[in-house]
């Protein structure tokens, strides 16, 4: 498509294949946009565009994400305020006959009817269509610190002041992300906001998140938005990933030597290191080797 719209805290450019959005860095940007500075979104994890009139002489250019596509909205589970919705670009309401010539044009790139976007081959390993923030990362909560490596641990860290008494008797905790089945957030913009890991097996848990040492809590000034969504977000495309099961061997046979196989795999690599998922190194490297199963 080629084009660039520019709104209220976001930039978004229309590539060939998927929609580019480039967050301003502002101080009235919100903070969540500037966490995150970039988003390139597939067209194929996206179900609808609309545009609709916003606040104070503005307009609105919606691109709705597909269930399941971007691990940040499956970790938000609707609980993001609309102008903290990354999918959303605000617009001066002079600037909304532009908005709807490329709403049509976004309508028309996003696949109709298919529920399962694309085969897994196209996705990243945690089977998510859009990248998750990229680790170490670490935040701050009421009651402790929360630190994720990136790919394969989480730990809690209590505060001496504030955990109560049930979490210091079990220690600071460390959670292997293949013995999570999932995340749970709430937003600390409401009262009671907290992250809870999800062990495996289905053990009885406390029901308070305060008694929980699989669980930090929110308060005034812990564990914003722009901190907490972006960690439940990267740690949740963890432990999908973990669970992806690998490609079979005679699958693998079978691709080896196909050219259009081979091709694909490159594509989908591209797209890896596009999203800083492999090293410039790496990315050379299984290129170089995928080139001579040729």
């Amino acid at each position: 498509m080629g084009d660039v719209l520019a709104g209220i805290h976001a930039t978004w450019e229309f590539e060939s294949d998927a929609l580019v959005i480039r967050f301003e860095r502002g101080i009235r940007t919100p903070r969540l946009f500037q966490a995150l500075r970039e988003r390139r979104v597939p067209y194929e994890a996206l179900s609808a565009a609309t545009l609709a009139p916003g606040r104070r002489g503005t307009v609105v250019l919606h691109a709705v994400p597909r269930p399941g596509a971007d691990p940040l909205m499956e970790a938000a589970a609707g609980q993001l305020k609309e102008t903290c919705d990354p999918y959303r670009l605000a617009l001066p309401a002079d600037r909304e006959e532009l908005a709807a010539k490329l709403r049509d044009e976004l309508a028309a790139v996003i696949p109709e009817g298919r529920p399962d976007p694309l085969d897994p081959v196209d996705r990243f390993d945690s089977g998510f269509l859009v990248a998750a923030p990229q680790g170490p990362i670490s935040f701050k909560a009421y009651d402790g610190k929360a630190t994720f490596d990136g790919t394969s641990e989480v730990s809690f860290r209590w505060s001496s002041t504030m955990a109560t008494s049930e979490k210091w008797k079990t220690g600071d905790q460390v959670f292997p992300v293949r013995e999570l089945s999932g995340v749970e957030w709430r937003t600390p913009d409401s009262p009671g906001g907290f992250l809870r890991l999800l062990p495996r097996g289905g053990a009885p848990r406390p029901e308070r998140p305060d008694h929980d040492p699989a669980s930090v809590v929110f308060g005034l000034g812990y564990g914003p938005v722009h901190d907490s969504l972006p960690f439940a977000a990267a740690v949740l495309a963890a432990i999908r990933a973990k669970d992806r099961a690998p490609v079979p061997a005679g699958a693998r046979s079978a691709a080896h030597g196909d050219p259009g196989a081979i091709a694909e795999r490159i594509r989908h690599l591209g797209e890896l290191h596009r999203a800083g998922l492999v090293t410039d190194a790496e990315f050379s490297a299984k290129k170089t080797e995928l080139l001579a199963e040729l």
